[in-house]
């Protein structure tokens, strides 16, 4: 048997990345999922490559998860479709980096709505969803929201990936009466094609992270799903609340020469 076999998982972000990753691995342990991203189109590849390795998949329409309205019908649709959800995986986000002496109010608000009050719509979309099935709770936070950084000018992002880190806590608090897990997963720096074109590009300071790193690597996306597949299964059914940091050990040691 699957590890989410008959799962119904919402998952956010599926047209790239780590939500992509997600979603074709969700769907091959067994997970029906309801994916969804602004790049409609994209999104709608990954769920073509859900199908084409024998799994099911379904992207409504284009999802902004920073509207409720939008976020509201993707939830709403998932259930007609599927009679239910039992995971949300809230991994969509946006960030715009900067100074906090150079970056505008527009900027700091661009990235909590996209990275915080997103998370905040769709758990409140699918809550009475969850409620009915005992169902779990996947977020997304950071090290950036344990540590501050000498080298990525992130306060925005730092905000908000600590808040994230402390809703799930509470969604955790207020879900166990009903059932519900919530846990949070903080990855260190991941190469995807977005941290590419700024973290990991040539001119950034972090460029040359992973000498710091203690496992000697940058992630991968399938280093963040093993996690939340992890969580997402019957395996974690005792673990709710938590925040697991995925970073090769980033975020255990204090910076210093390499050997």
């Amino acid at each position: 048997m699957k590890r989410l076999d008959g799962k119904v998982a919402l998952i956010s972000g599926t047209a790239r990345g780590q939500g992509r990753a997600a979603a074709l691995r969700f769907a091959a342990e067994g997970a029906l999922v309801v994916g969804g991203d602004l790049l409609h189109e994209q999104a709608i590849e990954t769920q073509h490559l859900i199908a084409r390795e024998g799994g099911t998949a379904l992207t409504p329409g284009p999802l902004d998860v920073t509207d409720e309205q939008s976020v509201s019908s993707w939830v709403e649709e998932a259930v007609d479709a599927f009679g239910g959800i039992d995971i949300v995986y809230a991994n969509a986000g946006a960030v715009r980096f900067g100074p906090v002496d150079s970056r505008p109010y527009q900027d700091f608000a661009f990235t909590m709505r996209a990275e915080l009050d997103s998370v905040w719509l769709t758990v409140r979309s699918a809550w009475p969803h969850l409620r009915r099935s005992h169902g779990c709770i996947l977020t997304v936070g950071s090290t950036a929201g344990l540590t501050g950084s000498l080298t990525n000018r992130r306060t925005a992002h730092s905000a908000s990936k600590g808040a994230v880190i402390a809703l799930t806590r509470q969604l955790a608090a207020e879900g166990a009466p009903h059932g519900i897990r919530a846990n949070c997963i903080s990855p260190g720096l991941i190469d995807t094609a977005g941290s590419r074109t700024n973290l990991l590009s040539d001119d950034h300071p972090m460029r040359a992270i992973a000498r710091h790193i203690p496992l000697g690597r940058v992630g991968g996306p399938d280093d963040v799903v093993n996690a939340a597949v992890f969580l997402a299964s019957d395996e974690a059914a005792y673990i709710t609340g938590a925040n697991l940091v995925v970073d090769g050990g980033w975020s255990a040691v204090l910076p210093g020469t390499s050997p």
